[in-house]
């Protein structure tokens, strides 16, 4: 029966030890909330670190058995994989990196090495669970490169991933030693999620750069598979912290706080302690508002609370330090006899008190440095069953993208914080209502159980279009099919792309020449009996006429321009004109002076600007300025615009492969009829072909064509099989 195995790095359980017994407790994490719906039914599986190291054989055999009868399965660790590849690798290479802070970043070689080590053996527990159809969703930043090792031993299942902490610039990210490995690891996965939009388009930035990839849109392709990168925001269960505001422990707890803080406006403060968190610059912020704002002493009160973490570590030791003196000196410099501007408390709290501070506080202060979302924001927004109070929330958080309706500021920017505050102290409750009404409906929608589902219902698609795509390329069985329709028709017609699809690109155009074994492939195809072959290119005529003039094909050139017959002389269209380039060529010289390594290439009737030897991203961004300035141009001069592999070429609109195609069809009737192309100027002839024949699109999936290839080699395999 078809399962589904949850992995990541922690399982969603508490362990204590007492007396050398382990005892075990559901966690109620966020994650733990919405996956519950998942991996509490039937047979399927949670597998993560119990997060004890558990020395002893007999107690991990007994820890185990209890987890079962939870469907939870333990990774095991031991003390030194947990010291190098989760508070190695984990913490102090990518934590460090993906939060903009790479200045804290080490970049060890035995944290690499327990890192894949550690991913391994998350590999080989679920190895022995996984059977074909299952779907494995793997969680986080630990456990990159899992997905790539999963789909090396089992090609066909499905591998969902979600990274819940940012994935950073391609200028940050290249630090890393090992980013190929990483990426690599990652793109195992068939989908692949990200909180933000500039999560995703980060890791595609990077992907691109860094691997033979191509990237349509949100679609990496890669070893021959369509990986999907999308963003899911990530919701909270708004119905618990809804309803928690009625719950007689928080009501009490609610009674206490407005009896110590009476008349005080309080401003809420709830962070891990961590140097992207931005607790420092809040501190200042306050600071600056009792100074700036003496009428406020007195009358407003932070409540900080930080959850210990790493602390162990000497940046989080240096960081804690620094809290408790700034925390001193604000109440050493501020407070009376009856009132502590700063209420700092450096402890966990349970979830009933953290409800009755999320209904109490009038201002929720959230400015992290950099944060892949920040749960803390949309609890608090769920919890104002009043619709009153605001939200402070740092831009550079991920649910600042969502929570609109918030008062987003800068965390680097002192002096916009402490202006946020005042705002916030002053604004009215009808506004207070609105903002709050629209955030509470955001947060009820797109809430923890919507995520899970959005997420499975979005691995679910991309797996069939994935199979769809399969059935689509030619494979040794449509080999077969086709080779059998070649064998058994009486005239055949092939149409052959040059560049691309017989031969692979090269920086310099001229570079791209025949080679040997391409001649003996065409002499061979052209020598069969009932056979044309038909080289139709881009390419000048000239430059085919020279290659190709001593072989007994049909050549068509410059994309229908110039055309020739194997036993004739060159012809062109009739009725063209060559007027219009005088303009164009001055615009696509601009464009070259500002691009280095771009250049033009002038055809009888087109103009080219290749950018293939442009460094990546530059050479896009002037290809697209220089396709609207094209378009704004040839609207009315009955010109076409096709952008290409690393190429613009403007020609005119009557010249069309698909139309010159079609006239060798009218001379002879045909009952087999084959055409291969990479570009898109031979959609034109996929589209223009009649419905039965053999269209092959070479390099890419998304086409007109019946079928497509991965390169000029499956091209010139095909080709060299088709007599067998």
């Amino acid at each position: 029966m078809r399962k589904t195995i949850i992995v990541s790095n922690r399982l969603p359980v508490k362990i204590t030890e007492k007396d050398g017994e382990f005892s075990l407790q559901a966690s109620e994490g966020g994650l733990a909330t919405g996956l519950g719906s998942i991996y509490r039914e039937g047979n399927n599986i949670w597998i993560g670190w119990p997060g004890q190291d558990i020395g002893d054989p007999k107690q991990q055999e007994k820890v185990m058995k209890q987890l079962k009868q939870m469907n939870l399965m333990p990774v095991y660790l031991t003390q030194e994989e947990i010291n190098n590849f989760y508070e190695g690798f984990s913490n102090e290479t990518l934590w460090p990196v993906f939060h903009y802070m790479a200045v804290y970043a080490h970049y060890e070689q035995t944290y690499w090495d327990a890192y894949e080590q550690v991913n391994r053996k998350f590999r080989d527990i679920i190895l022995q669970v996984a059977e074909p159809g299952d779907i494995i969703w793997i969680h986080d930043y630990q456990l990159l490169l899992l997905p790539g090792m999963i789909r090396a031993e089992m090609p066909e299942i499905s591998v969902g991933f979600f990274q819940h902490i940012p994935f950073p610039s391609y200028e940050l990210f290249r630090l890393i030693p090992w980013r190929t490995e990483i990426l690599e690891g990652m793109l195992g996965a068939d989908l692949m999620g990200f909180h933000t939009f500039d999560d995703t388009r980060h890791f595609l930035n990077a992907a691109s750069r860094l691997l033979p990839v191509t990237t349509t849109a949100n679609v990496v392709s890669y070893n021959d598979r369509a990986i999907v990168v999308e963003t899911f925001p990530m919701g909270i269960d708004y119905n618990k912290y809804a309803s928690l505001g009625s719950d007689p422990e928080v009501l009490e707890q609610l009674q206490n706080l407005k009896e110590n803080f009476q008349q005080d406006r309080l401003i809420l403060s709830i962070d891990r302690l961590d140097y992207s968190k931005g607790i420092l610059q809040r501190l200042q912020a306050f600071e600056l508002l009792l100074q700036m704002h003496p009428e406020y002493i007195g009358k407003v009160v932070l409540y900080m609370i930080v959850v210990p973490s790493r602390d162990t570590v000497p940046q989080y030791k240096e960081l804690r330090d620094e809290i408790d003196k700034q925390v001193g000196n604000i109440n050493a410099r501020f407070r009376t006899l009856s009132w502590h501007p700063v209420q700092y408390f450096y402890r966990s709290f349970p979830v009933e008190v953290l409800s009755a501070l999320y209904n109490y506080a009038d201002i929720c202060l959230v400015t992290p440095m950099r944060d892949g979302m920040n749960l803390v924001s949309k609890e608090y927004v769920a919890s104002r069953n009043n619709n009153d109070g605001v939200l402070i929330l740092s831009e550079m958080a991920g649910a600042s993208k969502e929570l609109i309706d918030a008062i987003i500021v800068n965390p680097n920017n002192i002096g916009a914080i402490t202006r946020a505050i005042v705002d916030a102290l002053n604004m009215p409750l009808e506004e207070q209502e609105r903002r709050m009404k629209q955030m509470r409906q955001v947060v009820s929608k797109f809430n923890i159980n919507h995520w899970v589902k959005l997420f499975m219902t979005r691995l679910d698609e991309v797996n069939i279009m994935q199979q769809n795509m399969l059935a689509r390329r030619v494979n040794q069985e449509t080999a077969v099919l086709i080779r059998q329709q070649y064998k058994q028709s009486k005239r055949r017609i092939i149409f052959l792309d040059y560049d691309g699809t017989l031969v692979g690109f090269q920086p310099d155009i001229d570079q791209a020449a025949p080679d040997a074994d391409l001649y003996h492939l065409l002499r061979e195809l052209a020598a069969v009996p009932g056979s044309d072959v038909v080289m139709i290119s881009g390419r000048k005529h000239e430059t085919l006429g020279e290659w190709f003039g001593h072989l007994p094909l049909d050549l068509i050139a410059e994309h229908g321009a110039w055309q020739k017959t194997k036993e004739g002389e060159w012809y062109q269209l009739p009725g063209l004109t060559d007027k219009w380039k005088e303009e164009i060529i001055m615009m696509m010289e601009q464009c070259t002076d500002r691009t280095p390594g771009s250049f033009i290439e002038e055809k009888s009737y087109s103009l080219a600007w290749h950018y293939r030897k442009v460094e990546s991203g530059l050479g896009e961004l002037r290809a697209n300025e220089l396709m609207n300035t094209l378009r704004y141009y040839t609207v009315e001069k009955a010109l076409q615009v096709l952008p290409g592999d690393k190429v613009i070429e403007v020609k005119n609109i009557e010249i069309n492969k698909g139309k010159a195609a079609l006239s060798w069809l009218h001379h002879k009737k045909y009952d087999f009829i084959m055409a291969m192309g990479d570009d898109v100027t031979d959609e034109d002839i996929f589209k223009a072909l009649p419905a039965k024949a053999i269209t092959i699109k070479v390099g890419s999936q998304v086409s007109a064509a019946r079928y497509y290839l991965r390169s000029h080699h499956e091209v010139r395999h095909l080709l060299r099989t088709l007599k067998k």
